[in-house]
């Protein structure tokens, strides 16, 4: 009877200890920490059981919920967020955010938190210091470890359709005039698809902060690469502003040109960013200047679709007149912006959480799942341990409803971009050679081949960074209203947002310009390219 009672006992024992590891186990998948992040930028939903997201949450204790920007401007969702008080546990931070006192500084934590820490030099990370001294934000993308291949050009280009090339004889275009003579060509040949739709000659997107798709390409066309608020003239070191320029007058002409020809997209002043990404999906768009990341992940899957019509974009590097050296790729790695980046708000309840989660992001294995996913679902290793994907695996990445339910990129939290640490790969399929041609619509490809390309920047060619100075935007976004500099930028940025569309549209380009210029130099530009020089001289030191 003893001996029953003795065994009954063990068995309640064991049955007790099975009860608690299995209650620890549910426990600790019950504490996984939430957190939630608004990014002033549109983005795609997950699914709430997304596989990889759960997959980081495993190996991080944590994941976090993403708002993305809806039905605002990017300040306007900003300024909510400060008028209300109350913030998420991530926000993109910039010098808005921290006038607000808004942001809690993470050189104070990062000692903690090595991939933090370690994330840049010292050099860059100073780059980034508040008039208080303190560090509040870190930047997502540009940050490259190893001799990464250039493969895509992040920046603004000349984009055209496949199809618009190969009806020419794939020629070579070498100036802006010789483009849009092509377009005009095409399009009174084929006005239409083959599905009927009328195609769109050109377009422009101008919605909120992507105004920069029409007020840039002057520098671009003058040979300089993407420096936004102003650019350098490298022989005398100083500051020019490329809005007032000969080529400026002369490519607002020619644009304004296509639209009384009816080339120019009549509702690019006025449509959205996502009716633009409709118009690039629908395939009638045969060209515009943008970007590549702000069409590529939303558009590919439609252009996949319709690659045999030839309904692929490539970038042609073209400029005012023929014979003008071209900037207009640099380097991945030299173009980190220190105006922005990711932040860690007062309104986060558990601050060294946060700053864990950000840190574990970077952690390689937990980045291989952001980017690559997971082996043998996602992608395959070959016997020298080159990562590759299947059709299949490739066609699963390209379906919007695979990639909600399965992938969680994370895309705005920091990632280490350019070589793995195995020496090997990519951090991402899109930037691995291999890996990027053969995902290229059969067009693309054939496109890219029949000019001897492999990618995008064998198109465009690729530079060293220009100078030490380079990027000046990284300035003059940080540049407040509270600053006379600020303030007339923020000036010059109203006058043309207001007269550019005029410009463009107007039956008397010479009265219009006129105007334009009139009121752009009662601004006082001349304030803020004064301290855009200033700054230039301060990093020639």
């Amino acid at each position: 009877m003893k001996k029953e009672i003795k065994h009954a006992g063990i068995l309640l024992l064991a049955a007790a200890a099975l009860c608690a590891v299995s209650w620890q186990e549910n426990e600790r998948e019950e504490k996984i920490r939430e957190y939630t992040a608004f990014f002033s930028v549109p983005g795609a939903v997950r699914d709430e059981e997304n596989v990889i997201e759960n997959e980081i949450a495993k190996l991080t204790g944590a994941k976090c919920r993403e708002i993305w920007l809806t039905g605002q401007t990017a300040d306007e969702a900003t300024g909510s967020y400060i008028a209300s008080g109350e913030y998420p546990d991530f926000m993109i931070g910039n010098a808005m955010l921290y006038e607000a006192e808004a942001l809690v500084p993470i050189d104070a934590y990062w000692e903690d938190y090595p991939n933090i820490r370690n994330y840049m030099a010292d050099e860059e990370w100073d780059k980034l210091r508040q008039p208080d001294g303190h560090i509040y934000w870190m930047p997502q993308f540009g940050v490259v470890q190893g001799e990464a291949p250039e493969l895509v050009h992040e920046g603004e280009a000349f984009w055209i359709q496949t199809r618009v090339l190969k009806w020419a004889g794939y020629p070579k275009i070498h100036t802006v005039e010789e483009y849009f003579a092509l377009i005009e060509d095409y399009m009174a040949a084929n006005p239409r698809m083959e599905t009927g739709e009328t195609n769109i000659p050109f377009t422009l997107l101008c919605d909120d902060w992507r105004y920069f798709c029409l007020e840039n390409p002057p520098q671009f066309l003058d040979g300089y690469p993407n420096d936004g608020s102003c650019v350098v003239d490298p022989q005398t070191k100083t500051v020019q502003d490329y809005n007032v320029t000969p080529t400026a007058k002369k490519y607002f002409q020619i644009l304004n040109q296509e639209y009384q020809k009816g080339m120019l997209d009549p509702e690019s002043f006025t449509q959205t960013y996502r009716e633009y990404l409709e118009k690039l999906a629908s395939g009638r768009v045969l060209g515009m200047v943008d970007q590549w990341w702000q069409f590529f992940y939303d558009v590919d899957v439609s252009l996949e679709r319709m690659a045999a019509m030839g309904y692929g974009y490539v970038p042609l590097p073209v400029t005012m007149e023929e014979g003008i050296k071209k900037q207009w790729h640099i380097k991945r790695g030299n173009e980190i912006s220190a105006a922005s980046g990711i932040s860690v708000t007062v309104g986060c309840d558990d601050v060294e959480g946060a700053f864990q989660f950000i840190n574990d992001l970077l952690d390689e294995e937990v980045a291989k799942l952001r980017f690559w996913g997971i082996e043998g679902v996602d992608y395959e290793v070959n016997e020298n341990g080159v990562y590759y994907c299947t059709k299949e695996q490739r066609e699963n990445a390209g379906n919007a409803e695979y990639r909600a339910a399965h992938f969680c990129y994370y895309p705005y939290f920091p990632r280490f971009e350019g070589i793995c640490g195995d020496g090997i790969n990519a951090f991402s399929p899109e930037y691995q050679p291999e890996e990027f041609f053969c995902a290229l619509p059969e067009d693309v490809r054939e496109c890219l081949t029949t000019y001897g390309c492999k990618n995008y920047v064998d198109m465009l060619g690729t530079n060293e960074k220009p100078g030490p100075w380079y990027p000046m935007y990284s300035y003059s976004d940080v540049l407040t209203t509270e600053t006379q500099a600020g303030s007339v930028w923020k000036k010059m940025e109203e006058v043309k947002h207001e007269y550019l569309p005029q410009v463009v549209m107007t039956e008397d380009f010479e009265e219009r310009w006129q105007t334009y210029m009139e009121n752009y130099k009662a601004c006082q530009p001349e304030i803020f390219f004064e301290e855009m020089q200033r700054e230039l001289e301060r990093r020639l030191e």
